[in-house]
This record gives structure tokens, sequence and C-alpha cells, in this order.
């Protein structure tokens, strides 16, 4: 799954593409059919790629891939809208480590919705980048 380009940003619902970054600040793309293109600024608003976002952990935090890499394995995914047991269950079963004090319900929600979201993009199925790559291979 490579989730490098999707970015998350604190205020707006849903997830978007970055497309590029101008002196204003950086270039997002809605993920939906409609590809709208708007400009975010850095100093207003919060803005966070999926590879970033971790989860409180029990013991240490939990990387948000990683869990979205075991819905995937797994397959059947509750409704975002079920009831906050059958997600909490769900979110034991995948993310068995997760703090249930400090990650809400509303967190597992907005977790199944992004993962509906990705599960139908072309990356969802794409290798995730290494960090380690040379700058030959980056340039090709």
């Amino acid at each position: 799954m490579n989730l490098r380009a999707l970015v998350s940003v604190g205020g707006k619902p849903g997830l978007f593409k970055l497309v590029g970054q101008n002196k204003s600040g950086f270039i997002l793309e809605t993920l939906d059919e409609q590809k709208i293109k708007s400009v975010v600024n850095l100093s207003s608003a919060k803005m966070a790629t999926l590879e970033d976002i971790t989860i409180y952990g029990d013991d240490e935090e939990l990387k948000l891939i990683d869990i979205l890499e075991r819905i995937k394995e797994r397959g059947d995914v509750p409704s975002a809208k079920a009831d906050s047991n059958t997600l909490r269950e769900f979110f034991r079963e995948v993310a068995p480590d997760h703090d249930e004090q400090r990650v809400y319900t509303s967190d597992i929600k907005k977790i199944i919705n992004w993962y509906l979201i990705i599960r139908e993009l072309p990356l969802f199925h794409e290798e995730a980048v290494s960090d380690d790559s040379s700058p030959e291979q980056a340039a090709e």
C-alpha cells in the first residue's frame, strides 16, 4: 500500500492527494470524481500524511499504515455507522495493542472511512516506496 501522497487536513473531511507546492502552500486534490484542487497554507491548517499518522498504543504508538494493512488482510470491514461496540470489537482485532482509553470511537470511524476511500484507489495495491532508495532510482 503506497500512501506517500495522501494527506489528511485538519478541519476538512476526507483525504486529499498532494499534487504540488507553490509559494502559498501545498496544492491538494480531492480523491473523488471531481478532482477539485485547493491550496492549503500550513500556517493556517494542520496537514499530515497517512504514512506519518500513528495511533495511541498500550506500549508504543501504532502506525496507521500497519493497521490499514491488517484491515486489508481481514477483508470485511464494518460500516463506519455501526454501533460503538461493533467498531471497538473490530478495532481490537486489527489493532490489538491500541490504547482503548485514548482511541475514541470517532477515531475508529475516521480510520474505517479512510480505508473505504483508499481501497478504491490504484495506489492501494502498489508497494510502499522505501525511503532508502538511491538517487539513481528516484531519477528513473
